[in-house]
């Protein structure tokens, strides 16, 4: 598939490039340090997990490219706060991200993907340098999320990246948020940083008042929808043991053809913090539970809190991981709501 750089890459450098983006979830893009006295808002989240087995069942990069658009649209539209993407990897130790052959892996190509998707357009040239695997993505629809400001658009927030040169006057630092001009923000950082900016209501660029960096997960705590993070996880196992929240995902629903049929109206989700709706590929999760070393012996109603078939009486022998992703949000909207709302 896509040709990768010449450098060999070790795990160790792969996670820190492309989990690594993202920091740590509880502290965000932005290791902030809030006030002592302002409690932050518990948000309730919603994750996917999707294999990367997908991507190495696509023959062409432009094919894999336009497939991985697909998952991040749905990703965006059904306001999925996290995608973690899998492989089916027992051997910690010897496994890479990354082969150590000519291609990128189906997983470190998806995680380009959604995150080069995922960054608001005036960003990527600066955090993502040039890439062979990001030779299609010129071909994608955008994903036109609330944090995709325009130049025109004023927001209360916009994401942005430190830059290199200072303020000449207070010597802070600068961060481009896509404005015709760089903003002053309240504290100093090294370049090449995402961070969230709060604007504010005054829209005077030259205004020497610094803007002040708030954590990724503000917007949110207000009601807007800021985007996913990505995740990397070597096996299922990892997809559960390893998640990024704290306190860790507390209900999990597995979707198969072989899952316990339900109407959507029918079905009811309890309370959540943190909900992870897991995906399987060519082989469904059956496959990926079998190949875990973690979970022998294991089947999936062990596993998962809800294993469903969310279109059942389908007409074709097969349907795509892509294909189920929107069947299985779409089915989903309605009982999430349901929660959320309550």
């Amino acid at each position: 598939m896509a040709k990768k750089n010449k450098k060999q890459t070790t795990d160790t450098e792969v996670e820190a490039e492309l989990n690594g983006k993202n920091d740590d979830y509880d502290d965000s893009r932005n290791k902030k340090k809030l006030k002592k006295n302002k409690k932050r808002k518990k948000i309730p989240t919603v994750s996917m997990a999707v294999p990367a087995s997908i991507i190495d069942n696509v023959p062409t990069l432009e094919l894999a490219t336009r497939l991985a658009g697909q998952i991040a649209r749905a990703a965006t539209i059904f306001r999925i706060n996290e995608v973690v993407v899998f492989d089916n990897k027992s051997n910690l130790e010897n496994d890479s991200v990354l082969d150590n052959l000519d291609d990128e892996s189906g997983a470190a190509f998806l995680m380009r993907i959604l995150q080069y998707l995922e960054t608001p357009q005036y960003l990527r040239k600066a955090l993502f340098p040039m890439h062979n695997s990001l030779r299609f993505v010129g071909l994608l629809p955008p994903l036109d999320a609330p944090h995709h400001l325009r130049k025109h658009e004023w927001g209360p927030y916009r994401e942005g990246v430190t830059v290199k040169e200072r303020d000449s006057n207070s010597g802070a630092t600068l961060v481009d948020v896509g404005l015709v001009k760089n903003v002053i923000v309240d504290e100093i950082f090294e370049p090449g940083r995402r961070v969230t900016v709060a604007m504010g209501t005054n829209r005077n660029l030259d205004s020497d008042l610094p803007h002040q960096v708030v954590s990724s997960s503000k917007p949110s705590e207000e009601g807007a929808y800021w985007g996913y993070q990505v995740r990397y996880a070597h096996n299922i196992s990892s997809v559960l043991k390893d998640c990024a929240y704290k306190g860790g995902y507390d209900f999990i629903i597995g979707t198969s053809e072989h899952g316990q049929i339900i109407k959507s109206s029918n079905l009811e989700i309890p309370s959540f913090r943190h909900l992870l709706i897991a995906f399987g590929g060519l082989a469904g999760l059956e496959e990926s539970i079998e190949e875990d070393d973690n979970l022998k012996g294991k089947h999936a109603q062990d596993i998962f809190n809800l294993y469903l078939n969310t279109c059942p009486h389908q007409g074709s022998r097969t349907i795509r991981t892509e294909e189920a992703i929107f069947i299985s949000l779409q089915y989903f909207q309605e009982p999430i709501s349901r929660v959320l709302e309550g």
